[in-house]
């Protein structure tokens, strides 16, 4: 990976320019106004809270983020449904949400390069306009074949808002009011997959699951309609050239270099967990000892809440006790959850999904934040990296988990579960070894070259 530019060739630059003389105070006093102009500071024109353009750049971009998680998992919360109505097992009505993130895995960096040359705001209209046709199609399924294949379809169009949507808001917005706005978008986020498992739910219980994709459809449609009358146009947005070498290379850097790689591992493992999990949880609610209805099971999904308290305390969990620490935390709250989620009753299986949420958003956020730290140039090839492995580690988790529950039932989907958190501790304790390591071996430079 390509050295970063860290500004220290411009500082140099200006030590070792020659001083200009000052100029007498009567110069000074006679310059042309035109003078004054020509060094005056061009006034900032990106949106800030209050300006004209954010307040609705803000809820067009909350309108997407539902959108999006809406429709991305919306046959989660409808897997025993649909099944029930192709004569499916577990695993192969899974890949309704595996071919979806899986699809979405694999587009998000070609189309996080589109973004750069045709703009940020096309690419989210176009994969928005595209994602919301495909949603409207997708309750006309007349095969589970057929169904998968619109899901996949559907996942490619929408990785084009998460490759662009930060991008947007990194131009056209104050770098005061960034995290406020990046907020709200996975406010947005949240609420449409809590929401659209919820709604598919309940409606599925009252009229079928197809009643309830049409239901997550007309959202959808609801939210491209408010995107595209409040998304303002950008004006900060300056198109780059479709450059495949150089994005191969900047990929391959990032590829190479070995914390990333351990991060991008992490994110994967833990959506394997959380993918796995969320995905045959309904298969066990509806079956006994449980026997819960299908809108009770969809309205589990308001545990996803917890997440967003987890997450905005990874910040201070890593000031507390780093990185690592964050994460062995993360670990050891999941796992926990897990083995409580073995029991046969709905409280403790409650309380280990409350442990396995909190656990997974706490890790995805410290694993997350720690790949924009770590890439010194080209974080948005970066991060989309790391989405590409967090959505191919949701993919594989809920497959991979519902072939596990065929097999050894809800202990068989637990187990995969903890062989993931495994990794997750393998991969963390090696990185720790690679720093002590390292540090070890930068003393004894340094130590010789104060010897010599």
């Amino acid at each position: 990976m390509p050295p970063a530019s860290t500004g220290a060739s411009t500082v140099a630059v200006d030590a070792c320019a020659q001083p200009v003389p000052h100029a007498p105070a009567t110069a000074v006093a006679s310059a042309p106004p035109v003078a004054a102009t020509a060094t005056a500071t061009p006034a900032d024109t990106r949106l800030e809270p209050g300006g004209p353009g954010y307040r609705r750049m803000s809820f067009g971009l909350f309108a997407a983020g539902v959108a999006t998680f809406a429709l991305l998992y919306s046959t989660q919360a409808l897997l025993p449904s649909v099944s029930a109505s192709f004569g499916a097992t577990a695993g192969q009505a899974s890949w309704t949400v595996s071919a979806a993130t899986g699809a979405l895995a694999l587009a998000v960096l070609p189309l996080s390069a589109l973004s750069e040359r045709f703009g940020r705001r096309q690419m989210m209209t176009a994969s928005l306009t595209i994602a919301v046709t495909i949603g409207m199609l997708v309750p006309f399924a007349p095969s589970l074949g057929t169904l998968i294949a619109l899901r996949a379809v559907q996942g490619a169009a929408l990785a084009g808002l998460p490759a662009s949507a930060m991008a947007f808001l990194a131009e056209e917005v104050r770098p005061k009011a960034l995290v406020a706005a990046i907020g709200l978008f996975v406010a947005g986020n949240s609420i449409g997959g809590m929401s659209g498992r919820i709604l598919t739910g309940w409606i599925a219980q009252l009229w079928g699951w197809r009643v309830s994709l049409g239901a997550v459809g007309l959202l959808a449609v609801g939210c491209a309609v408010a995107f595209h009358l409040l998304m303002p146009r950008a004006r900060h947005f300056v198109p780059g050239s479709l450059n495949p070498r150089a994005l191969v290379r900047t990929v391959g850097g990032h590829l190479s270099d070995p914390l990333l790689r351990r991060l991008f591992l992490i994110g994967g493992l833990f959506m394997t967990v959380f993918g796995a999990v969320y995905t045959v949880i309904g298969y066990r609610l509806v079956a006994a000892p449980f026997d819960l209805p299908q809108g009770v099971i969809g309205s589990i999904f308001l545990v996803y809440l917890v997440g967003t308290v987890s997450s905005a305390a990874a910040g201070r969990l890593v000031g507390r006790l780093g990185r690592r620490g964050a994460l062995y935390l993360a670990v050891s709250t999941t796992a926990a959850g897990l083995l409580l989620s073995l029991a046969d009753q709905l409280a403790a299986v409650l309380l280990g999904l409350v442990l396995i949420t909190a656990g997974f958003f706490a890790g995805h956020a410290v694993a997350s934040s720690s790949v924009s730290r770590t890439a010194t140039t080209g974080r948005a090839q970066a991060s989309a990296l790391y989405q590409s492995a967090y959505y191919l580690g949701s993919s594989a988790g809920g497959t991979l988990g519902a072939v596990a529950f065929h097999a050894g039932g809800w202990t068989g989907t637990v187990g995969l579960g903890l062989l993931a958190v495994a990794g997750v501790v393998s991969v963390t304790v090696y990185g720790s070894r690679c720093a002590r390591a390292a540090r070890r071996a930068h003393a004894r430079h340094t130590g010789m070259a104060v010897a010599r």
